[in-house]
């Protein structure tokens, strides 16, 4: 189905609105939404991406309609993914919890206009030249060996080259100055580290784009269909951070199912370019009879592989225990640091949050608390947090110490 000029821009101009009216009602002020905030709209954004699929089945046939949908797919569970990494980066950089929202936006904007450009190009090395699929394909496939090798060490790392130029090259305040690019320090103009945080996100988007646009061109080759995908996938993800923030760690499988997927995938574009073949060193430069994957099949398998990963991730002890000592961090940094959190009900909040991930930590196998009780760093954490809000400090430490104690030997 060709996609007329009109709709293009119709499809351009509602993104684009969207987008405005995120930063306009949202992001503009600066804020942490409440829970209740970020799962409203991360249900509206998806919800839009769900009605524009079926439009896409009614108006433009199912074959349509599916490979949108498994674009979406796969690009949504990648950009889940990708959330580790911003989470990351936003830790290390120390980015005030209520200015975390424009940097996300930001980062969905530059994500949006990096991916645009990548779309296009790959549409049009596609139509000039078959091998591409071969190229895709390899991609694909290294980049499913590279997340099964790094699981288990530390796959979500934010130390890229982009990072690494921006911390050498951008010097910056020591300071944050609200959601500020720059500031006055000693009567100079100066970058604040919003600027380095802004660029390292930009950077990293980037990297994603080299495996994202070749898996959904692995799925369809309509360009329309990959654009609006993408644009949907990226839509909403600000709002899905803070929704799933407490547990991105608990998908401890995700990346197992996401290289599943991306060496599917890659298979599946080797055997396009197979049967698409034009190359002189390969058949003689004839195509090759080989079986193509459908694209119901893969919507089938995508859908199945993600199942079977969030379930096992859910059930999975460690991936409680790993949640749980995530978990306590994180509220504990929240409720000693004012200028991370600077509303003090907030901070009182999140002492709350933390006595309850304590009470989970009592409940965890012996084996996950005695690899919390070797985190030194998150028990000082923890216990300076129960030290400055509790009104018996001493009696709460030995609570939490008794918390992750684990009996060796027979003995305590």
């Amino acid at each position: 189905m060709t996609v007329s000029p009109l709709v293009w821009a119709l499809t351009i101009a509602a993104i684009l609105g969207l987008l405005a009216f995120d930063f306009f009602f949202h992001v503009r002020k600066a804020h942490s939404p409440t829970l209740r905030e970020a799962a409203i709209w991360s249900s509206i954004y998806v919800g839009l991406a769900v009605v524009f699929g079926f439009g896409l089945l009614i108006f433009g046939g199912g074959q349509m309609g599916s490979e949108y949908f498994a674009g979406y797919i796969t690009e949504k569970a990648l950009s889940v993914d990708n959330l580790f990494v911003f989470l990351i980066i936003m830790a290390s950089f120390s980015v005030p919890r209520a200015d975390q929202q424009k940097v996300l936006l930001f980062g969905i904007v530059f994500a949006l206009i990096a991916r645009t450009g990548f779309i296009f190009l790959g549409a049009a090395l596609i139509n000039r030249f078959a091998w591409v699929f071969y190229l895709f394909g390899l991609i694909l496939i290294i980049t499913a060996g590279q997340m099964l090798k790094s699981e288990g060490e530390d796959s979500h790392e934010a130390d890229n080259i982009v990072i690494r130029l921006a911390r050498r090259f951008l010097h910056t305040s020591e300071h944050y100055d609200g959601d500020k690019l720059f500031t006055v320090e000693n009567g100079k103009r100066v970058m604040t580290p919003m600027l380095l945080v802004m660029v390292a996100i930009g950077g990293t988007d980037i990297l994603f784009a080299l495996d994202s646009i070749p898996a959904i061109f692995g799925l369809t080759q309509n360009t329309y269909i990959v654009f609006t995908a993408t644009a949907f996938s990226l839509m909403g993800l600000r709002q899905l951070y803070f929704l799933i923030e407490g547990l991105l760690d608990r998908l401890i499988y995700l990346s197992y199912g996401l290289a599943a997927i991306l060496g599917f995938i890659g298979v599946k574009l080797i055997l396009h370019a197979l049967h698409e073949n034009n190359l002189p060193f390969v058949n003689d430069g004839q195509p090759v009879p080989v079986v193509e994957v459908s694209t119901g099949f893969s919507l089938t398998v995508i859908i199945g592989v993600l199942v079977v990963t969030v379930i096992a991730s859910l059930l999975s002890p460690a991936g409680k225990a790993q949640t749980a000592v995530t978990n306590a961090r994180h509220h504990a940094k929240n409720a000693l640091d004012p200028d991370y959190e600077t509303d003090p009900v907030e901070r009182e909040k999140a002492y709350g949050k933390l006595l309850k991930e304590i009470e989970t930590i009592k409940g965890l196998a012996p084996k996950y608390r005695a690899r919390i009780r070797e985190e030194r760093e998150l028990m000082d954490l923890v216990e300076r947090a129960v030290a400055e809000h509790d009104s018996s400090p001493k009696a709460k430490r030995d609570e939490v110490r008794a918390a992750v104690d684990t009996p060796v030997d027979g003995r305590a």
